[in-house]
This record gives structure tokens, C-alpha cells and sequence, in this order.
């Protein structure tokens, strides 16, 4: 995620669009954009480090996921998984809902295939000072509303350093209605699970595979 209002259109852009219609634009321009029931979002790329550490979590998740497959297939199992970067997470058949978080783990699925929210295991986003306390949220909420199991945050000391001051971990969680006399406005949130700095030895999560990342694997 990077900076930019959550509804940012410049001067003379059309506040709406499909994705047919995205997909005439200029790339350059048609990346810097998501769409939410065909509202056009602005998803500036951020600077040179946002974009390093979004490959380096992507690199240290794919290790670990080859190594899960690698075990899971010597004891006769069969999970397959993907790990990408900056990759739309559609919500909607018609694509006209879709976010595009810094990395994500998916179901394995055919070359060239769209991913969405239900092949979807784990989305994450690198955050620095530009990310505002609303955009984060609002796009938690929609993560969760998808039904996405897992989010991380990779959070950057940008005010000086551009080094990784903290990982947090989210869980799915269902929210409890008994007792309740008002209906949440959500069914579903994300609660903290895990948060590592770079003090510590490193990251070990067990979900959606066992993980272990090392601050040397993260390191710019």
C-alpha cells in the first residue's frame, strides 16, 4: 500500500470505471489504480524501499511455502502454494471490486490465472508514514469481509532509516453476537496474532504453513 487518499481521483479523471475500461489505459497509469464497486481508487507505488521489502517478504514466504510442499509431499499430502507481489485480489465476478495488497499467498491455480478473494490465504501490505490510520483500516475491512483467513503488516521506520520496525500477524476472526442488542456493523475482523521486531530472533508462524523468516532474509 502506498500514499494517497482513499478516493483520490486527479483532475479530469472519471470518478468510475470498469475493468474493461482500466484495461485501456496507459499500464503505467491503469497500476496505480483499484477499484471498489468501479470507484476509482488511487494505489500510488511507493519509493524504491517499500518496493524492496515487499519482494524480500515475498522471497522468504515462497522458501517457506516450497518447504512446507516439500514436507506435506514426503508424508503423501498434496497442499500447493503460490507467492506473489503487488498481484489483484478480485472480489466480484466481474472484477469491477479489487485490490492489489504488496504480497499475498493463493491456492495453487493454472498459469495466467485471475486471482480472487476465495483462492486467496494470506494478503499483506509494507506500510510507512504515507499510510494513513483510515486506509489501512478500510482496507482491513474489506480483506476481511472477503473472508481472506490471514493479513500481515510489514510497518517501516520511514521518518529516517527505511527499516523494518515491526511484523504483526492478523487471524479471521468471527465476531461474537450473543448478548448483543445491536448488530455488529462486521462479521468478521482481523485480531493480532503475532508481532516481531528486528531485536528478536526472527519469525516462526505456523499458518497458513510453518514459516520461518530470518531478519537477514528481510534486510534491504
Amino acid at each position: 500500500m502506498s500514499a494517497g487518499a482513499l478516493n483520490t481521483p486527479e483532475a479530469h479523471f472519471p470518478e468510475f470505471l470498469s475493468w474493461e475500461e482500466l484495461q485501456q489505459l496507459p499500464d503505467g497509469l491503469a497500476a496505480d489504480i483499484e477499484l471498489w464497486d468501479r470507484r476509482v481508487i488511487w494505489n500510488r507505488r511507493g519509493p524504491l524501499e517499500h518496493q524492496q521489502f515487499s519482494v524480500r517478504m515475498r522471497n522468504a514466504l515462497e522458501a517457506s511455502a516450497r518447504e512446507a510442499m516439500r514436507t506435506a509431499s514426503g508424508e503423501g499430502k498434496q497442499p500447493c502454494w503460490q507467492v506473489g507481489v503487488e498481484t489483484n485480489v478480485f472480489f466480484k465476478p466481474d472484477k469491477s471490486s479489487f485490490l492489489t495488497p504488496d504480497f499475498l499467498v493463493r491456492h495453487c491455480l493454472p498459469r495466467g490465472a485471475d486471482t480472487f478473494a476465495t483462492d486467496t490465504a494470506l494478503v499483506g501490505e509494507v506500510l510507512s508514514g504515507s499510510d494513513t490510520p483510515k486506509r489501512v483500516a478500510w482496507k482491513m475491512a474489506r480483506y476481511a469481509e472477503a473472508g481472506i483467513p490471514w493479513y500481515w503488516e510489514v510497518e517501516l521506520d520511514s521518518a529516517g532509516t527505511w527499516d523494518i520496525s515491526a511484523v504483526r500477524a492478523y487471524e479471521l476472526a468471527a465476531v461474537p453476537t450473543a448478548g448483543l442488542t445491536v448488530k455488529p456493523l462486521r462479521p468478521a475482523i482481523y485480531v493480532p496474532v503475532g508481532e516481531w521486531e528486528p531485536t528478536g530472533l526472527g519469525i516462526d508462524f505456523p499458518e497458513p504453513f510453518n514459516l520461518h523468516i530470518t531478519w537477514d532474509d528481510l534486510a534491504f
